[in-house]
């Protein structure tokens, strides 16, 4: 089991992030935008590197609509939300390079992919930092991919 480093940030910050992410993976599909998908990446990258305090989306509610809108503190997994940014970093870098080098339909599906995923997790069902708590944790909350994955873990 991982150590749980418990890290606490603004509600809004963490759903501001969650939500911009994902629509702005659903703008770059409607508009055909792959500097948008360079921006996730970009966003995603620097997430994983300064974590999710220091975030760049976070930082940015925290310093313009958390000054006007307070909104209740969360307690997050740290490693938990990093594993989630590395994932999305991941999964829009591997479409960039796709849309840019390889097969642009390919590059479209996996950032439609990475879309679907960022919105399912931001709306609380089975994202990145589920999949990793459920995993790294006896008591963390699984969803069915989690409970699948972790049975064969096991074997």
């Amino acid at each position: 089991m991982k150590e749980y480093r418990p890290v606490e940030i603004s509600s809004g910050a963490f759903n501001f992030c969650k939500y911009g992410i994902a629509s702005l993976l659903w703008l770059s599909i409607i508009v055909q935008s792959k500097l948008l998908v360079i921006i996730v990446f970009a966003i995603l990258v620097l997430s994983v590197l300064l974590k999710v305090r220091s975030a760049p989306l976070v930082l940015l509610y925290t310093f313009t609509a958390d000054k006007f809108i307070k909104s209740k503190r969360i307690i997050l997994d740290e490693r938990a939300v990093r594993f989630a940014h590395i994932v999305g970093a991941v999964f829009s870098g591997v479409a960039i390079v796709f849309l840019y080098f390889i097969n642009p339909l390919a590059g479209w599906i996996m950032t439609g992919l990475l879309a679907l995923l960022k919105t399912s997790g931001a709306m609380g069902y089975c994202g990145a930092m589920k999949l990793y708590s459920c995993l790294n944790n006896p008591n963390g909350q699984c969803c069915r991919v989690g409970k699948r994955v972790k049975k064969y873990q096991s074997n």
